[in-house]
């Protein structure tokens, strides 16, 4: 039979302020569209993780709960990605491609 000690955990605790999720909107107008996806490094960049949802005015909006810090995104609008025109900034994300940037403080 296995059992484990009890030992004082010295790693940075999840609940520290820089851990801490806050709910971050985003909004992407594409009033043709079928279906529209955001994909980011806060969901691998799955293009079904974070469907948004079609607004009355042609708008889609979806929120997402991010830690602290900068993180890269886009639009997939059926099927094709597309940059944000109100994003913080444009870097490139681990493949070299253009991405949006978000600052959530």
């Amino acid at each position: 039979m296995y059992m484990k000690t009890m030992q004082q955990d010295r790693s940075p605790t999840i609940h520290s302020v820089n851990h801490m999720a806050k709910p971050v909107h985003f909004f992407c107008e594409a009033p043709k569209a079928r279906a529209v996806y955001l994909v980011g490094d806060f969901n691998d960049w799955d293009p079904s993780a974070d469907a948004m949802t079609r607004q009355v005015d042609g708008w889609w909006f979806v929120e997402v709960d991010l830690t602290r810090g900068h993180h890269l995104y886009r639009f997939m609008i059926d099927g094709g990605p597309k940059l944000d025109p109100r994003a913080s900034g444009v870097a490139l994300d681990e493949k070299g491609e253009q991405a949006s940037v978000t600052a959530v403080g």
